[in-house]
């Protein structure tokens, strides 16, 4: 497990397409719903004509925490959904998701400090989870 300031990652031998379904699945598992899905990849060739490899972001949810959060901190919407990527890179493909608590350090409340030790351990078993298949 690899884990910088402000992302929990893996790299996988999984294929992207494959890791990405995986990643999906197990969110859905663990009680996230994918509020959003971006396609990298064709959005820069659209509008910039640039061609990289196949790169996506999950925006996901977990509607209880995320009610918790906004009871606590209203403006905390403009932090959410919480992202998780998946994307190759050298050859392999990587899974990579949002750091809750330096995501949520920000706000300098207390009060998500519980929610963001739940939203780690969900993310972390994802990103995981995705790794070992």
């Amino acid at each position: 497990m690899e884990k910088t300031g402000y992302v929990i990652a893996r790299d996988t031998d999984l294929p992207f397409g494959r890791a990405l379904e995986k990643a999906r699945a197990l969110l859905q598992e663990a009680g996230y719903g994918v509020l959003s899905e971006i396609d990298v990849r064709a959005k820069l060739e659209e509008k910039l004509g640039i061609e990289r490899g196949p790169y996506v972001i999950l925006g996901a949810c977990n509607p209880p925490l995320a009610k918790q959060g906004l009871d606590a901190e209203p403006d905390l919407g403009a932090l959410l959904p919480c992202n998780v990527v998946v994307y190759e890179r050298e050859g392999r493909t990587r899974v990579a998701a949002v750091e809750p608590g330096a995501m949520l350090s920000v706000v300098g409340n207390a009060e998500l400090d519980p929610i963001a030790e739940q939203v780690r351990k969900d993310l972390t078993g994802v990103v995981e989870q995705v790794a070992r298949s």
